[in-house]
């Protein structure tokens, strides 16, 4: 039995940093099973998947001797243990729009998503604390006026609750490179639009202005780069003659938790590898 992790690594870009950390992993006996970086602006980010035999250090000893490394190195070094068999555990960002939270929600009630357990709600706007209560989610409301300060308090929160994975239910704020990085591939997000057709926001009004005959929707991976994130899952519908904008919302609406549910079990039980930005069941 194996113990997986995935580790974190966010700083000033310095030399030294890759060998560093490696090094410290080689000597606590773990397997390197992917490893990505990269310096934008001057900043280094990288992330490392892990795995450990079951019989190694407890995970509060290696989560204290990566700060430690962390302190020494000037740099964010955080650390995620994945256990064996365990569920993964969700969060669930929204604004004000239910019809993709509701979805979920009544997905893991159902007994549908066995894989995972929501364990809180975040909302940028207090809309959706009731539906939160209803199903024993914990909802906190994080105002979104200042970004930096909204995500500082987001990821307190996703530390917390010992975030595996993020599901963006019509989260109608934008995450900056940094918040994103530290869940690289770990954030699911739906987008109105049938992408790389329309990215950004008003897409269905896009859709309808430029006389498009299929719409649709898409749930992908969120990455640096707005709306270019590697696909997970799509779903389209027709504009008939004389639709309505008000009308396509709605079509689009009802594909929207669809597609979102559809990518969620498809990341819970499928391997999904991203290679060269396409994402690919392995």
């Amino acid at each position: 039995m194996q113990r997986f992790a995935t580790i974190t690594v966010i700083g000033r870009d310095k030399t030294g940093v890759v060998a560093r950390v490696t090094e410290f992993l080689f000597e606590q006996q773990a397997n390197i099973e992917a490893l990505e970086e990269q310096v934008t602006r001057g900043q280094f980010s990288m992330v490392i998947q892990a795995s450990w035999k079951m019989g190694a250090k407890a995970p509060a000893t290696l989560k204290r001797q990566l700060n430690a490394l962390g302190k020494e190195l000037g740099m964010e070094v955080r650390l995620r243990i994945t256990e064996p068999g365990s569920k993964q555990r969700m969060a669930i960002m929204v604004t004000r729009e239910d019809r993709c939270p509701k979805a979920l929600l009544e997905a893991f009630s159902k007994g549908q998503l066995k894989q995972a357990e929501p364990v809180v709600m975040i909302g940028n706007r207090p809309d959706l604390a009731a539906l939160a209560k209803k199903h024993k989610l914990p909802f906190v409301h994080v105002p979104w006026v200042d970004r930096r300060r909204g995500e500082k308090r987001v990821l307190e929160i996703l530390d917390k609750h010992e975030v595996d994975f993020v599901v963006l239910a019509r989260f109608m704020k934008i995450l900056s490179p940094d918040f994103v990085w530290r869940y690289k591939n770990k954030i699911i997000n739906i987008h109105p639009s049938l992408l790389p057709s329309f990215p950004g926001p008003q897409a269905y009004r896009q859709a309808y202005e430029h006389g498009v005959k299929i719409a649709g929707v898409t749930a992908h991976f969120v990455s640096m780069q707005l709306d270019e994130g590697p696909i997970i899952a799509q779903e389209s519908f027709r504009i008939k003659s004389g639709m309505t904008l008000k009308q396509i919302v709605a079509a689009g609406q009802q594909c929207e938790a669809k597609a979102l549910l559809k990518a969620v079990k498809l990341y819970l039980t499928k391997r999904l590898d991203v290679h060269w930005g396409v994402v690919k069941e392995v």
